[in-house]
């Protein structure tokens, strides 16, 4: 089937929700999505009878939200409600059931769905700062519940931090600012003639799962075929460790996602004032 993908949607999109030890909280795991990913033979606007379209609000492009609930080590499919429905302080149950009953036939046992498809993790936030996210649906909180499970049946359940402080190293727990603090730096570096080699470009500057500068690309010229059509190889080179170079000494804090060190790819775009005879930060 053809299968949405969030990141098409320009609006943010609202969670889905996992019952566990009597609270209701919010998950932006989409394990729902995946069942119909794995059955649906073929998309016409509509899953199992729920459409993309009905019901739906620029935050829930879905058309519905699902409620999951741990119980017994084992994960559920409890509710699958119109958007908001949850929000607005009552849910149709009727219409719930209705709907798992027509997408899930006999698997749906005791007003509940056993969630045998999914293996992987599943999260929920323990606190509201949230380090990172995709502008659309997924955010990395600084401290999760990562639930591991294989299968439906929950193996481990633990508590994370997913920022983690290196004495002296530079804060980047506001992604925004990281820019501004790789462009001082590149500023710094010892440029030759812009007549000569001009490096006015925009840029990804790669910081690995160790916090240090990995990787530097141009962001129009990733692949081998575009760096020959437009690039004499030497310029390019010159470019490129001229960045990493003046980079390559910088020790950020680690972010983690799950618990597990991660990268992460900051843009920044400068531009080399050939009358001023400056660089400047065009980032923003």
């Amino acid at each position: 089937m053809t299968f949405f993908t969030l990141d098409t949607f320009a609006s943010p999109q609202s969670p889905d929700y996992i019952i566990y030890k009597g609270d209701t909280l919010a998950t932006y795991t989409l394990i729902l999505e995946q069942y119909f990913h794995l059955q649906a033979k073929e998309d016409q606007g509509k899953l199992f009878g729920l459409s993309f379209r009905d019901g739906a609000t620029f935050n829930c492009w879905r058309g519905y939200q699902a409620i999951y609930k741990i119980e017994n080590d084992s994960l559920f499919l409890v509710a699958v409600i119109s958007c908001g429905e949850r929000r607005n302080g009552k849910i149709d149950k009727v219409a719930s059931a209705d709907k798992m009953k027509s997408i899930f036939k006999d698997k749906f046992l005791n007003d509940r769905v056993y969630i045998d498809w999914f293996s992987g993790d599943m999260k929920f936030p323990l606190t509201n700062k949230v380090l990172r996210w995709d502008g659309v649906f997924y955010r990395i909180y600084e401290k999760e519940t990562v639930i591991d499970i294989a299968y439906g049946k929950v193996l481990k359940m633990e508590n994370v931090d997913n920022y983690i402080h290196i004495p002296k190293a530079i804060d980047r727990k506001s992604k925004d600012k990281i820019s501004d603090i790789l462009f001082k730096k590149i500023k710094k570096a010892k440029w030759i003639n812009v007549d000569s080699i001009d490096c006015s470009e925009k840029y990804l500057v790669t910081i690995g799962n160790d916090g240090k500068v990995s990787k530097v690309t141009m962001l129009a010229y990733e692949s081998q075929d575009s760096i020959d059509k437009y690039w004499e190889r030497n310029e390019y080179d010159y470019c490129i460790n001229s960045v990493f170079s003046s980079l390559k000494k910088l020790q950020f804090d680690i972010l983690k996602d799950k618990g597990k060190p991660i990268s992460e790819d900051i843009y920044i775009e400068i531009w080399f004032d050939e009358k001023k005879g400056k660089i400047e930060n065009w980032t923003h």
